[in-house]
C-alpha cells in the first residue's frame, strides 16, 4: 500500500523539519536586526541581541558631570557628585577602572587615585564622589570604565534620529526618492525588452535562434564585477557618463539574461493550440504577443519583477560605479547608510535602524506579488 500513487510519504516529517529549519535560518538575522534597532549603542556593542530580554553584563565607558558646572567646595576641597547612569537606570557594577588598560582595577567602594591629588569613589549603583583641588578640576568629566549588569533598555531614539532629525531625515528622504528613481526604470526597461525577446525565441522561427538561446544561457554566468569597469568606459566613450541613464542601462544589461531565460521558458510552456488558432484567424505576431502571450505570462513577469526590484533596490556596487556621489544628489539608500556609519564602522544602532527603514518598500512589493513568485519560477519545468 505504501507504493500506491497519491499515498502520503513516510518522510513528510523530514520535509517539514527541513523547511522549518530553513525558515529559522532566514528569520534569525532579520529578528536580530529588528531587536537591535531598538537597543542603545552600548548594549549593541556589549552583548548579542538574544541577551536583550534579560540583564546583561557589559563593559561601558561613562563620564562624570563636568566639574565647571557641578563643583562644590567643602573643607578646602572641591567635590563633584552624581550618578554615572541616567535617571531610572538600575545597574549593578562589579568592577571599574579609570584607564582603558585597567578597566577592572577597582571594586565598588574603592578609592581611585587620579593625578594632581584628585580621587574618585564609585559604588555598586554607579554613584560617585570625585574630589580634588579647585584649579585642577577643570574641563570635561572624568572617564570611568565599568563592568555592570544592566536591565533591558529599548528605545525608539534610533528611529527618531533617522526619520525626524532634520539633517538625517532630509538625507534619508532624498536617498529614498533617488533609489526609486533608479529602481523603477531599471525594473521596467528589462521586463519590456525581455518580453519581446522571449516571445521571439519561443514562438518565432528564424536562423540562429538556438545560438541566441545558448548565448543568453552563457551570459547568466558572466560575473558582474568583471563587466563594471569596461561598461563604464563604454558609457564614458559614447557620452553617457555617470548618472541615472548609465545606472538604468547597467541594471538592464545585467538583468536581461535572467529575464529572457525565465520568460522564454514560461512562454514555451503555453499551449501551442492557442497561438496556432490565433494565426489561423489572421492575428499577427504582435497581436498574439499583446493580447495572448502577455496576459498569460503575467506570473513570470511578476516573478522577475520581484527579483529585479529587490536586486536593484539593495544594490550598492552598481550605484557606486555609475552614479555621481560627490554632490549627493544621486545618493541611493544603500550608499547613504554606508555614509551614516562613517569611515570607522561605528554607529551600529543606526545600521540596524536604517536596514528596516530601507526594506520597507521591498517587503511591500514582495508581499503584494509573492503569490506569482513560485508560479513564475516553476514555469516550464513540467509539461
Amino acid at each position: 500500500m505504501d507504493n500506491i500513487a497519491g499515498s502520503k510519504s513516510s518522510l513528510t516529517w523530514a520535509v517539514h523539519i527541513s523547511v522549518g529549519l530553513l525558515v529559522l535560518l532566514w528569520l534569525f538575522p532579520t529578528v536580530g536586526l529588528f531587536v537591535s534597532s531598538f537597543r542603545t549603542a552600548d548594549q549593541i556593542t556589549g552583548s548579542g541581541w538574544w541577551a536583550s530580554l534579560g540583564e546583561v553584563e557589559q563593559n561601558i565607558v561613562l563620564r562624570t558631570a563636568d566639574p565647571d558646572d557641578f563643583r562644590v567646595e567643602r573643607d578646602g576641597r572641591y567635590f563633584v557628585e552624581g550618578s554615572l547612569f541616567a535617571d531610572g537606570v538600575e545597574a549593578k557594577i562589579s568592577v571599574w577602572g579609570t584607564s582603558s588598560r585597567a578597566i577592572a582595577k577597582y571594586k565598588p567602594g574603592d578609592t581611585a587615585d587620579l593625578k594632581h591629588g584628585e580621587t574618585i569613589i564609585v559604588d555598586a549603583t554607579g554613584k560617585y564622589v570625585w574630589s580634588g583641588p579647585d584649579k585642577k578640576m577643570k574641563g570635561r568629566g572624568q572617564r570611568v570604565f565599568v563592568t555592570a549588569r544592566t536591565p533591558p533598555d529599548f528605545t525608539v531614539a534610533n528611529y527618531d534620529n533617522m526619520l525626524f532629525d532634520e539633517e538625517n531625515s532630509e538625507g534619508i528622504a532624498k536617498a529614498f526618492f533617488n533609489t526609486l528613481t533608479v529602481t523603477i526604470p531599471a525594473t521596467i526597461i528589462p521586463i519590456v525588452i525581455a518580453a519581446f525577446a522571449a516571445f521571439a525565441l519561443a514562438w518565432m522561427e528564424f536562423p540562429g535562434r538556438s545560438l541566441l538561446i545558448a548565448i543568453v544561457v552563457g551570459l547568466l554566468v558572466v560575473p558582474l564585477q568583471l563587466a563594471l569597469i569596461p561598461l563604464l568606459k563604454v558609457h564614458l566613450g559614447i557620452g553617457i557618463g555617470k548618472g541615472y541613464l548609465g545606472a538604468w542601462l547597467a541594471h538592464t544589461g545585467f538583468g536581461l539574461p535572467l529575464a529572457i531565460y525565465l520568460l522564454r521558458n514560461y512562454m514555451v510552456s503555453l499551449p501551442r493550440d492557442i497561438i496556432e488558432n490565433a494565426r489561423v484567424d489572421g492575428a499577427t505576431d504582435f497581436v498574439i504577443f499583446i493580447r495572448i502571450i502577455l496576459p498569460l505570462s503575467f506570473p513570470a513577469l511578476a516573478s522577475f519583477a520581484i527579483f529585479q526590484f529587490l536586486w536593484t533596490w539593495n544594490d550598492l556596487l552598481v550605484a557606486k560605479v555609475f552614479l555621481i556621489d560627490a554632490t549627493g544628489d544621486t545618493t541611493v539608500m544603500t550608499n547613504h547608510i554606508v555614509e551614516l556609519l562613517g569611515t570607522r564602522g561605528g554607529n551600529w544602532e543606526i545600521l540596524a535602524t536604517a536596514a528596516f527603514v530601507s526594506i520597507a518598500v521591498p517587503l511591500l512589493v514582495f508581499f503584494l506579488m509573492q503569490r506569482y513568485l513560485v508560479r513564475g519560477l516553476l514555469a516550464g519545468s513540467v509539461k
